[in-house]
């Protein structure tokens, strides 16, 4: 058995996951500025799909080279996150947007948001972690190895 405190996710638990849930972080950066947004979501396959308003999200998902999308759980003895990078584009298709518009997302707060933005996921990875209390350090030994 293995003792280690983390464990990888397979990245088909990772998509597994990301399926059951609709809350997450969304996280680019642009010009030296990293911005994180709580959206909510819906996963088909390996698009992500989201609904917003113009502005900061929107413009900065559209234009970062790389996007990434987190969601997480914390317990009383585990927690883990999955982490999926890619690329989002927004919907502009009647096709695609009529489809975005039957999917059950529901804006945090009480704003009409008629964008929709799908993150093409590129990469997925989680990582399961067991919680318990610090271990006793030995500060001799941590003298000897600070690393």
């Amino acid at each position: 058995m293995d003792d280690s405190p983390v464990h990888e996710i397979p990245e088909e638990d990772c998509l597994k996951l990301l399926g059951l849930f609709d809350m997450g972080r969304l996280a680019f950066s642009v010009a030296d500025s990293a911005e994180i947004f709580p959206i909510n979501y819906h996963l088909a396959g390996r698009s992500i799909t989201f609904r917003t308003a113009p502005g900061t999200k929107l413009a900065g998902a559209l234009v970062a080279r790389e996007v990434l999308f987190e969601i997480d759980q914390v317990g009383e003895h585990d927690a883990w996150s999955v982490i999926a990078r890619g690329t989002a584009r927004r919907l502009e298709t009647t096709a695609e947007i009529d489809a975005a518009e039957a999917l059950p997302l529901q804006p945090l707060i009480p704003t009409v948001k008629r964008e929709f933005v799908s993150i093409d996921i590129d990469e997925v990875t989680g990582r399961r972690f067991r919680r318990s209390a610090e271990p006793d350090r030995d500060f001799d030994a941590v003298l000897d190895n600070p690393d």
